[in-house]
């Protein structure tokens, strides 16, 4: 694993396209990792992906008031500092940037060595310093991943040590548990971080399509081609190339690739001169590769050449852990990209979801908080706001002939496991089971699970 620090990462926001090359180019010549935006969706777009350890931001945007920025900023990464700049400069304002967050105010027009000592000012804060002195300072989030469970603290690990290698690596998991993301970290963080990072779903073609896709093609070499095409693989000079579902490769087409990785070039459909490539393959699946090689539906020796390094990507429910962190994350940044105020979240909200399985991973999760955001209109998310079907997801068929029990229990164990899930919110378990809160008060006493309430 690498000790060598992290480069600071600035963003610059500015509605002046002038102002933001000449920004970018004066911190990027002192060792910065600088990234500059006219937009500010774009900005935030971006922003939401993969945090800056500073933002300098103009007040008066285009698109946006740089004071919201700050605010939506500061709810999304409470750590990255933001250092604002206005040709209106005034005492209000600047004290108004303060109160909000800013750490610094630079009125326009200002020297660039006012903004350099402004960010060596900030850097001088213990908090950034300290997270940035290595790459094994994140505790919970990795280049745009978010976790603090072992298991993912091991996956982070082995990002940082294989990252800057040239070896092949596959990666494995359900679907929705981020394949492509453990994909994009390790490319952000190798030495081909400003070449390109280009998916390709393997299952999602015909084997002809594939070939074209990834190989490319000559003038000339089908009916239609009425132009040479770079294939992925080529166009992706110097980059990562991430092989989704992997394992829905035609044969044929295994056989193809396995060669190119072997030899290093390939052949153009139509083409017969062979062509040097420069590219890291990253594969994945969701399916189990080694039943799959023992039922002859994938190649081991291509298995071998992808499979260099193995990353297991763990399902949701066996990192239950991660779910808050998650979950607030999620809701920070889905409410900002809503433009709402972001709600707090109820100890019933974050229950229901803990004890949830999460069939769909974190993708799932994405999408529950996501209408739970839209749809509510209180400023505190609870179990009311998640869907009726996540309180009576783990309920399993009972098989009669196989189960004595008489219904009674059943119906107390049902009664008993809904109520746990709301947090033991009478009111919520009624509206869930359909009974009158009157009726649940009865069968709570029965059970000697009476609150209080």
């Amino acid at each position: 694993m690498t000790n060598e620090p992290q480069k600071i990462r600035i963003f610059i926001l500015d509605d002046e396209i002038v102002t933001v090359r000449r920004l970018v180019q004066a911190l990027g010549k002192d060792g910065y990792e600088v990234e500059g935006f006219v937009s500010a969706s774009e900005a935030m777009t971006r922003f939401s992906e993969r945090p800056a350890d500073i933002l300098v931001t103009d007040v008066r945007l285009s698109d946006a008031d740089g004071l919201d920025i700050l605010q939506r900023v500061v709810a999304l990464a409470p750590e990255t500092k933001v250092i604002l700049m206005t040709g209106y400069a005034s005492v209000d304002h600047a004290v108004r940037a303060m109160k909000a967050g800013a750490c610094h105010y630079l009125a326009k027009p200002f020297r660039l060595e006012e903004l350099r000592n402004a960010v060596r000012d900030v850097l001088q804060d213990a908090g950034v310093v300290g997270r940035l002195v290595q790459a094994t300072s994140f505790t919970d989030r990795f280049a745009g991943i978010i976790g603090r469970s072992s298991a993912m603290q091991e996956i982070f690990k082995t990002i940082q040590q294989i990252a800057p290698l040239t070896c092949n690596v596959f990666i494995q998991g359900e679907s929705g548990t981020g394949k492509e993301l453990v994909a994009r970290a390790l490319h952000s963080v190798s030495g081909r971080d400003r070449h390109p990072f280009i998916p390709f779903n393997c299952g999602a073609f015909s084997e002809e399509l594939v070939a074209n896709e990834l190989f490319g093609h000559e003038k000339g070499a089908f009916t239609g081609a009425g132009s040479t095409k770079l294939g992925l693989l080529e166009a992706a000079k110097g980059g990562t190339v991430f092989l989704d579902e992997v394992g829905e490769m035609p044969i044929p087409m295994q056989i193809k690739l396995l060669r190119v990785i072997q030899e290093r070039t390939l052949l153009r459909v139509g083409g017969v001169v062979p062509i040097s490539i420069n590219v890291r393959l990253i594969a994945a699946t969701n399916r189990d590769i080694e039943k799959m090689v023992a039922a002859g539906e994938f190649r081991q020796d291509l298995l071998y050449r992808l499979k260099v390094v193995m990353i297991n990507i763990p399902p949701l429910r066996k990192r239950q852990e991660d779910i808050h962190l998650l979950v607030e994350h999620f809701v920070t940044l889905i409410a900002n990209q809503f433009g709402k105020p972001v709600p707090q979240i109820a100890a019933d909200f974050m229950g229901t979801l803990s004890s949830y399985p999460f069939p769909g991973n974190v993708r799932e999760l994405q999408n529950i908080v996501e209408r739970a955001v839209a749809l509510s209109r209180e400023p505190l998310l609870t179990a009311r706001d998640l869907p009726p079907e996540i309180f009576f997801a783990e309920a399993k068929p009972v098989e009669f002939e196989k189960d004595s029990r008489h219904l009674k229990v059943l119906e107390q164990e049902h009664i008993t496991e809904v109520y746990r899930r709301t947090g033991f919110n009478q009111s919520e378990t009624a509206r869930l089971l359909g009974i009158s809160r009157t009726t649940l008060w009865r069968r709570l006493k029965q059970l000697n699970l009476f609150s209080g309430e």
